[in-house]
């Protein structure tokens, strides 16, 4: 493996971190929270780059897990280890294939005190969209709640609703050790909290005219073409 493998692996899991920080889950419940307690757009963005960094550090956990996972692997299957990621990350895109086929994305998030049921509405992020049922009789936005509490509820909401599908990321950085690792954590890190913090002060700032649902409707498809390209370039590149 390369460093032309390295730059591959990490920007492609730029592109992951940052799209999927795109989807409304990952900044529209602070937006509309934050306008119920009538919240400081500064303290609503300090409390978006907290939870989001709750986010990346569960992943990056997860992340170490597969790691050194990956590491007892390179040890046991040696030289063909590339054409195993390879193959793993194919399968890995089939897997989003099929999920898109059949679930039309990925819909993911709890509102704590609230419900949610996937539908053709997930992914809105208008203000009257379905956020605000889910957060109406939510505790994050009662007045018989601190605020203290409401904090909280968002930083477990985003906190353990880790990126899935940045691990497989992790698996194709593995050969490139410690080193490896940290880059990919640190790309993490910068693609979710940049996307977070962006479309979050696009909207409080009211320049938020685009439409983009359909990067939640469409994550599982987009996910499964990224990573079938990642597994193919382990390969050829390794060749």
């Amino acid at each position: 493996m390369n460093a032309n493998m390295l730059a591959t692996v990490a920007a492609t899991g730029f592109t992951v971190a940052f799209f999927h920080a795109a989807i409304p889950t990952h900044w529209l419940p602070f937006v509309l929270v934050a306008r119920a307690r009538h919240w400081t757009k500064s303290r609503t963005m300090g409390i978006a780059a907290l939870a989001g960094l709750g986010h990346v550090l569960l992943t990056s956990l997860l992340g170490l897990v597969i790691a050194r996972l990956g590491s007892a692997l390179v040890e046991s299957v040696g030289r063909i280890f590339p054409w195993v990621v390879g193959g793993c990350l194919m399968a890995v895109g089939v897997f989003y294939f099929w999920r898109q086929w059949w679930g039309g994305g990925i819909c993911h998030h709890a509102v704590p005190g609230g419900h949610h049921h996937a539908d053709e509405h997930c992914g809105h992020e208008e203000d009257r969209s379905h956020w605000d049922t889910e957060l109406k009789d939510s505790a994050l936005v009662s007045s018989q709640t601190g605020d203290r509490s409401a904090v909280w509820g968002l930083f477990l909401m985003l906190t353990l609703s880790p990126c899935e599908g940045f691990l497989p990321i992790y698996l194709s950085g593995v050969q490139f050790g410690w080193t490896g690792f940290l880059v990919l954590s640190g790309i993490l890190a910068a693609g979710t909290l940049l996307g977070m913090l962006l479309f979050t002060w696009l909207t409080l700032h009211g320049l938020q005219r685009f439409k983009l649902q359909s990067f939640e409707r469409n994550e599982a498809g987009l996910l499964g073409a990224m990573f079938t390209v990642l597994g193919l370039l382990v390969i050829i590149l390794e060749r």
